[in-house]
């Protein structure tokens, strides 16, 4: 008989998540009811954003709770439909959560086009890729010429950022950790200069990157870098505020940097957040556009892969700490 793995929050991280804040579980596979599909996962997104949800600090994901299974979207496979617009061995986006087998109402789940591999569902034709798309194109407003600053540039949002702001003609510029990192933003996805926040020459490193100033930042991150940031950014100039990063594993999260709203009024640069679930309706054009430039080559997502669902925890631990490159995908089946 076959057991339905789960991994569930079992104590909420007062100050960084640890492995040991969850607990893996088997129970029985559930059984679909009229109307409701079963899934079995095969592929799971783990993203820094679902950090937030822990912490109480993302009004959109409600209150924190233990004893459930930990949120997560993923690539599944339909193993038995009571419902007709899917039938056994279709592949979906859903909200799986960690686990093996998951029910949905029909309603909640998307088909996925075998025109490209499946996995790019979790990332640049996922919410990853969306996010990217609608706030660098629509919240930051780019145009040809203009420099492009991007945090966490390496990361699940930001190496794609980058890279759809150079389609654009942007100059792009990239804040990252490593020196490897660093390298890998200008030799395989097209940034222009980059440099690392870990520098001890880092305030003059970023001046440098930037000697026309910035036109556009994206940010990941908060803090201290916004901070930095802020000081590079031109008249008229917008910051797009996407994630914050380097608050999300702690229990003491810090206020804003210094230069608020002092900057914001001197230079009139226009500072505005969003949720790219607001643009659900553009999703299907958004993702065409983003497909093309997939197909055409100029844009390169990266994936780096765990293997197993009893992986999740360690995964996520070491993406907060920033060891991920691209989207993190923990392979929880193998792909028929």
């Amino acid at each position: 008989m076959s057991l339905n793995k789960q991994i569930l929050i079992d104590s909420l991280p007062q100050d960084r998540l640890q492995e040991s804040n969850y607990r893996l579980e088997s129970g029985p596979v559930p059984e679909p009811s009229e109307g409701e599909v079963l899934c079995r996962t095969q592929v799971l997104m783990v993203a820094a954003g679902v950090r937030a949800g822990l912490q109480g600090s993302a009004s959109y994901a409600g209150a924190p709770k233990t004893g459930i299974v930990m949120n997560g979207t993923g690539v599944a496979r339909v193993e038995k439909s009571n419902d007709a617009g899917f039938a056994a061995g279709d592949l979906v986006v859903c909200n799986a959560g960690w686990q093996e087998y998951s029910i949905h109402r029909a309603g909640a789940l998307s088909k996925v086009d075998n025109d490209v591999d499946p996995v790019h569902y979790l990332g640049a034709l996922g919410t990853n890729g969306l996010t990217a798309y609608f706030g660098l194109l629509d919240v930051g407003r780019p145009a040809a010429g203009e420099t492009v600053l991007v945090s966490a540039a390496a990361g699940s949002v930001g190496h794609l950022v980058g890279q759809m702001a150079r389609i654009k003609g942007c100059t792009v510029v990239g804040i990252t950790s490593t020196e490897e990192k660093c390298r890998l933003l200008t030799d395989r996805l097209g940034y222009h200069r980059s440099v690392s926040y870990r520098s001890a020459d880092f305030r003059a490193e970023l001046k440098e990157a930037c000697p026309d100033g910035v036109d556009i930042y994206f940010d990941n991150t908060g803090g201290n870098i916004l901070g930095m940031a802020l000081r590079r950014m031109n008249n008229s100039s917008r910051i797009v505020c996407c994630g914050v990063v380097s608050q999300y594993d702690t229990g003491n999260p810090a206020g804003a940097p210094t230069g608020i709203p002092g900057l914001l009024v001197n230079k009139r640069i226009r500072m505005e957040g969003f949720l790219v679930f607001d643009y659900a309706a553009q999703y299907d054009n958004a993702r065409k556009e983003i497909k093309s430039w997939i197909n055409s080559g100029e844009l390169n997502p990266l994936y780096d892969e765990f293997k197993g669902l009893e992986s999740a925890p360690a995964a996520f631990v070491d993406l907060l700490a920033g060891g991920n490159l691209g989207t993190r995908i923990i392979r929880v089946a193998d792909q028929d």
